[in-house]
């Protein structure tokens, strides 16, 4: 019975393994789209009064965002750092799509992640839209274990909805709720952590996994080389 159970095991695993590229595939798909925008949007090619050279440079606007520390990010070297992060993340999102040099492209998109959580998100907490019903809201959980830092959150995400509730009520009386709340519903923006650490999370999966066997452009190579 056991051997048996044993030889089940193994056979069921050796069929799984054959799909075991389909979660890196996945990854790769959620965050491509994400980082070529992203890429897209810091450098010139993104700006309709651009040319020449002024294409492939950062587009000044996001260059002066990088180097103020009023308004924008405070960092060193804006120049620099706007045009390898427009770069990084714009090359970076075509190389995951098509799961090329998946491993090496993970590492800078990786830095840029923490570097963005830390010096954009880190500020507003974790959501990145505010939860405005508390009894659904992913702190509840975290409250019942007293984590600090939950219940304040529940608290917020009250205030929030009545701050929700105020501004439809608004719309009703003095806007066009048919025009306004066409295309979807209206939210609090939190701008916290959450994605950004969703997207950390998955490019450090890559980062251990590689772009997935049969799925990437690497598994290829990889088998070539051998």
């Amino acid at each position: 019975m056991n051997q048996l159970l044993i030889t089940t095991t193994k056979y069921m695993q050796s069929k799984i393994e054959l799909f075991d590229g389909i979660p890196p595939l996945l990854f790769r798909l959620i965050l491509a789209p994400v980082f070529i925008v992203a890429g897209y949007s810091k450098l010139g090619m993104s700006s309709d009064e651009a040319s020449g050279i002024d294409l492939l440079l950062a587009d000044p606007n996001v260059v002066n965002w990088f180097g103020n520390a009023q308004w924008g990010l405070g960092l060193p070297f804006p120049d620099l750092l706007a045009f390898l992060a427009g770069w990084t993340e714009f090359l970076g999102g075509w190389f995951l799509l098509v799961g090329i040099f998946t491993r090496l492209i993970s590492i800078p998109l990786i830095v840029t992640m923490l570097v963005a959580m830390i010096t954009v998100h880190a500020d507003n907490g974790w959501f990145a839209v505010t939860p405005t019903n508390p009894d659904t809201s992913a702190a509840l959980p975290l409250n019942w274990l007293s984590i600090p830092g939950a219940e304040q959150s529940l608290t917020n995400s009250k205030e929030a909805a009545e701050r929700l509730s105020r501004i439809k009520e608004l719309i009703e009386t003095h806007g066009y709720p048919e025009y306004l709340l066409e295309k979807g519903n209206i939210v609090i923006l939190n701008n916290g952590i959450e994605f950004g650490f969703i997207y950390f999370a998955l490019l450090m999966s890559l980062l251990m996994t590689g772009g997935g066997r049969y799925t990437s452009i690497d598994h290829f190579i990889k088998r070539t080389i051998k």
